[in-house]
C-alpha cells in the first residue's frame, strides 16, 4: 500500500468529524448567511495568510537528507503567493470591511491551528506541516466548489465575492494529485508516522475553527437533529 493511500485511510474518521460539523452541513443543504460567509473568510484570511511563511519555514528547517523536497517546495510557494489578498477582496465584494480583517485578530480556534503549525515546523518534524497540506487541500477539493454555489445561489451574492473557493476548488484538484505522488516518496516510518500525527491533529483544529462560526439564525434555532 502506498504512503498516500496509508495516510488517507489512517486520518478518514478524522477527516468526517470535520466534514459533519453543523456549519459545514448546513451549507451544503443552503442553510447559510452572509455574517457566516464573512466570518468564514475572515478565519480563512488569518490562516492562508501564513501558509507561504510555513513553507518557507518549513524548507529551512528541512535536513539535508530531504533537499530533494526544495523544488517541490518551491512550486508550492510561488503557487500559494497573493491568496490571501483574494479573500480580502471575496471580502469586499460581499459588503465586509476587508481591512478590518487585515487588521484584526483571528478567533482562538484559528489562532491555535495556524501555533501548531509553527510549532510542528519548528520544534517537530517539519515534514508534519504536509499533514496541514492533506487537510486543508483535501478538504478543498471535497467541499470548496460544492460549498461556493449553496452559498452563492440563496444568498444572491456576486461572482467575484467567491474567487477563494472556487479557485482553490479548482486549483487544489491538481494539487492532490502532485500531492500524492509526492507522498509516496515518503519512506521513512519516523516521517510518515509525523504526517498522519499532523493530519489527525489539523483535521480536529481545523474542525474547531468552523465550530467557532457563527451559525444562520434558521440553523441556530433549528432542533440538533436537524443541524447535524
Amino acid at each position: 500500500m502506498s504512503f498516500h493511500t496509508t495516510l488517507v485511510s489512517d486520518t478518514e474518521s478524522a477527516r468526517q468529524r470535520l466534514l459533519q460539523t453543523p456549519i459545514i452541513q448546513g451549507a451544503l443543504r443552503g442553510q447559510v448567511s452572509v455574517p457566516s460567509y464573512l466570518a468564514f473568510l475572515r478565519e480563512a484570511y488569518h490562516h492562508v495568510r501564513h501558509t507561504v511563511p510555513l513553507l518557507k519555514a518549513m524548507k529551512a528547517a528541512l535536513p539535508e537528507h530531504h533537499r530533494w523536497l526544495d523544488a517541490a517546495l518551491d512550486e508550492y510557494i510561488e503557487e500559494e503567493a497573493g491568496h490571501d489578498e483574494w479573500i480580502l477582496n471575496d471580502i469586499a465584494a460581499c459588503g465586509g470591511d476587508a481591512e478590518a480583517v487585515r487588521h484584526g485578530r483571528p478567533s482562538a480556534a484559528t489562532e491555535l491551528m495556524v501555533a501548531y503549525a509553527y510549532d510542528t515546523v519548528q520544534r517537530g518534524n517539519p515534514l508534519g506541516f504536509f499533514g496541514m497540506v492533506h487537510v486543508l487541500e483535501g478538504t478543498s477539493v471535497s467541499l470548496a466548489l460544492l460549498a461556493a454555489d449553496a452559498i452563492q445561489r440563496p444568498l444572491n451574492l456576486p461572482d467575484s465575492g467567491f474567487s477563494y473557493l472556487r479557485s482553490h476548488g479548482t486549483l487544489d484538484q491538481e494539487h492532490t494529485a502532485h500531492f500524492a505522488l509526492l507522498m509516496d516518496q515518503i519512506a521513512d516510518p519516523k516521517d510518515q508516522q509525523a504526517i498522519v500525527h499532523a493530519a489527525r491533529m489539523f483535521y480536529g483544529l481545523y474542525a474547531n475553527v468552523f465550530a467557532s462560526l457563527p451559525l444562520p439564525q434558521a440553523q441556530a434555532g433549528a432542533p440538533a437533529e436537524a443541524a447535524a
